[in-house]
């Protein structure tokens, strides 16, 4: 096997919060060298090596990262960040529109500075929007996008699902999506050049089926009536007895059948009805009695290994605690030859070309503490061989270059 497939790369990440860290993180995972750049503290961010370490930040996304600090303020730091510029490949900016360009970093600048360079950008709102100039967050993005009317059940308000839709998913992710495809526009010209994505559009792209599906019996009722927003008794989920959970996804009727079956339902001429509306509420109080009945792990026993569609609803804190079932978080993708870093610590023996290894300690459970300066000075040795004193140093906290000697 071979190294990550995007080792060799070097990544500026602006710090920032949840998306544009999630890209960074994504970079890292495979293999990217990301160095955080972090606000400055004066006598305390690059300081000695006894004097004391700086808080972490409160962005827990910080696998396989380090990180400088920089007055961004201050002409010398701006200055800093422009010759690291012309050594990098990506840069990750996380600000709100404008904020990069009053820093005297817009994109035509970093652009003159290394033309090869890749800018991703990660708003929430279109740049170009009616919301442009608001503040917001995922839930504000995903309302906008149409998405968040589309989830919840009948006759209750929507429910937006966590921050995973447009932060992670529509925001972070769609950004990684769009700076691959940059990396692969760039072997092509040579050249780098700008990938914005924003949250509203990455949310909608993602409900491109289901939008889709509105044209169509299978999703033209309202809020909570439709076979996939929790209309339908057979694609639910239901309380066992011991306050737990099962989720039921017997669409086809081949799968709804050994649903009836496991539920002691079968034989009674429910197959026949099963696409009529009219029928789902009584089906559903029918289903939602009989799982009251045992609890999950007596469900599971009986629908194990069979295809009804039925599995148990897993939280976090047991899948932790549980490998056996596939708690062990891996990369969302498994390259054979190329394999991800991993994510969560395993045994030796494990298949490293799922990209999981030997891992590392707290995986992806826990979030990554970084405080700012940590490990930026090594990293800069390792991209450039510079060294402090000699190639930087520090002012308020922050590195500056200092300038190479008069000839």
């Amino acid at each position: 096997m071979s190294s990550p497939p995007l080792s060799g790369l070097r990544v500026l990440e602006f710090a920032g919060l949840a998306p544009g860290p999630f890209a960074g993180l994504l970079l890292a995972d495979n293999g990217a060298s990301v160095l955080r750049i972090d606000r400055s503290i004066p006598n305390v961010t690059h300081a000695s090596p006894s004097a004391e370490l700086p808080p972490p930040t409160s962005d827990l996304l910080s696998r396989h990262k380090s990180s400088i600090a920089v007055d961004l303020k201050s002409a010398a730091g701006v200055a800093f960040v422009k010759s690291l510029v012309k050594h990098t490949d990506i840069v990750i900016d996380p600000f709100r529109p404008g904020v990069l360009e009053k820093l005297g970093l817009g994109p035509d600048t970093l652009l003159d500075l290394n033309p090869k360079v890749l800018i991703g950008r990660m708003t929430g709102f279109r740049r170009d929007g009616k919301y442009k100039d608001m503040a917001g967050h995922d839930i504000n993005y995903i309302a906008v996008s149409g998405a968040l009317a589309m989830l919840g059940r009948k006759g209750e308000k929507p429910l937006p699902p966590g921050n995973i839709l447009g932060d992670f998913a529509g925001g972070g992710a769609t950004l990684f999506q769009g700076i691959l495809l940059a990396l692969l526009a760039r072997t092509k010209s040579g050249k780098g050049q700008v990938v914005e994505a924003n949250m509203v559009d990455g949310s909608s792209y993602l409900a491109t089926f289901p939008r889709m599906l509105t044209k169509t019996p299978m999703w033209s009722r309202p809020r909570g009536e439709n076979t996939l927003d929790s209309g339908c008794p057979y694609y639910d989920t239901y309380e066992t007895k011991d306050g737990k959970y099962m989720a039921v996804g017997a669409l086809e009727p081949q799968f709804f059948k050994e649903l009836l079956k496991g539920l002691g339902l079968a034989g009674k001429g429910i197959e026949n009805t099963r696409e009529d509306s009219s029928t789902w509420p009584g089906l559903k109080e029918t289903i939602t009695n009989i799982f009251l009945r045992k609890t999950r792990s007596e469900w599971e026993l009986v629908f194990d290994k069979t295809d009804a569609c039925c599995t148990p609803v897993l939280d976090y804190i047991e899948l932790e605690q549980d490998h056996s079932r596939e708690g062990d978080q891996r990369p969302a993708v498994t390259l054979r030859d190329t394999p991800s870093l991993a994510l969560s610590k395993g045994f030796v023996s494990r298949d490293p070309s799922t990209g999981q290894g030997v891992g590392v300690e707290g995986g992806s459970y826990h979030g990554t503490a970084l405080y700012p300066g940590q490990g930026g000075e090594e990293v800069l040795s390792q991209w450039l061989g510079w060294k402090r004193g000699k190639d930087f140093g520090v002012e308020n906290g922050g590195l500056v270059k200092i300038p190479l000697p008069k000839l």
